[in-house]
């Protein structure tokens, strides 16, 4: 309920920013309709006089907006009417954005975030991140797969899915603050899932350019994604980029993926340190085969990491990748490993399997 038609119009365009549909009401008779039901009353300072004077009850989320410098009497005609805050535009742009987008998501807790890091090039991080989502999805999950390596070549290649329509990390204009779920679900590809449960598996991933996302970045999308209840994996590179770190601190779960070689677990042994700079023990993914003979309890101690599981090699797997097939078996070693991390997730963040 806005009367002033500059903030109205600056109103209407944070509204669209936020992918959130407002109602307008022109008078406190209007009001009422909607007053207990709607997620956010947004009022002008006049409005807010208007709607105390009318006796509409307190309530929460009653948000009183002004242009420039709130004038002295805002103040008391907030609190008459009860409002939790008095903003000031422009500078509270971005706070208002997230309030309105935080109204418009339907609450579904708080999503497990998954990172996946390689212990040397090649290992097959990537390929262990997209069937972990794949198999989320399979389990009637809503899942968002994040690619925060740069030099990775393109996580939308693992999937099949580099001729989907939608945006890749350089279209994604997120500078940091709050993203909106829904919207970001809306303009990302979706590869197709075979036999999914009825979960949704948005995908975002870098391009084939050399630029990544910023740590800001990285984070909003990560929190959009938590906020939405869904099952966000993230894909790391094995050098402590900012993106990476952000992705780091707000992982629930970081597993580590490491060939069963000597020269493998020497790459490795450099990862882990990184990752414990910066406070992360990561659960060990160990792939076969092993051509030395070296068993996943011998890589574990040298490593001095818990073992999570190990998975054997996949016949036909690097075939099927090259012909753009994406990792979605119901079964095989890469199922089995993927089924392993989502019931470790569960557990790290005591929501189950």
């Amino acid at each position: 309920m806005v009367s002033d038609l500059d903030l109205l119009d600056a109103v209407l365009r944070l509204a669209a920013a936020a992918g959130c549909e407002l109602e307008r009401a022109v008078d406190a008779t209007a009001a009422r309709r909607m007053w207990a039901q709607a997620p956010v009353v947004l009022l002008d300072a006049g409005a807010a006089q208007h709607c105390a004077r009318h006796g509409l009850p307190r309530r929460g989320r009653v948000v009183v907006a002004v242009r420039g410098e709130p004038p002295p009497g805002v103040w008391q005609q907030a609190v008459a009417i009860g409002a939790e805050h008095v903003v000031s535009l422009p500078d509270a742009e971005p706070w208002l954005v997230a309030a309105l987008s935080e109204a418009t998501e339907e609450p579904r807790g708080r999503g497990p975030v998954l990172g996946v890091v390689g212990g040397r090039g090649g290992a097959g991080a990537s390929v262990l991140a997209a069937a972990v989502a794949v198999a989320a999805v399979r389990d009637g999950r809503r899942a968002l797969l994040v690619d925060c390596d740069p030099l990775g070549g393109g996580l939308d290649l693992v999937l099949g899915a580099e001729d989907l329509d939608g945006l890749r990390w350089p279209g994604v204009g997120v500078g940091g603050g709050r993203v909106p779920a829904a919207a970001l679900h809306a303009a990302l590809p979706a590869p197709a899932v075979a036999g999914r449960g009825g979960g949704q598996l948005a995908l975002l991933s870098c391009d084939r350019a050399a630029s990544g996302p910023g740590a800001a970045a990285v984070s909003a999308v990560i929190d959009a994604g938590r906020r939405a209840g869904e099952t966000v994996v993230c894909d790391l590179p094995r050098h402590g980029t900012d993106a990476a770190l952000a992705a780091l601190g707000a992982a629930d779960l970081v597993v580590l993926v490491v060939p069963a070689d000597v020269r493998s677990c020497a790459a490795a042994a450099r990862v882990v340190a990184m990752l414990a700079e910066h406070g992360a023990v990561p659960r060990l993914v160990v792939r076969g085969p092993a051509p030395g003979g070296i068993d996943a309890a011998e890589v574990a101690r040298a490593l001095e990491l818990p073992l999570l599981t190990t998975m054997r090699s996949e016949p036909g797997l690097a075939r099927a990748l090259e012909r753009g097939e994406a990792p979605g078996r119901t079964r095989g070693p890469l199922a089995a490993a993927a089924r392993a991390v989502l019931a470790e997730l569960g557990t790290s963040t005591g929501s189950g399997s």
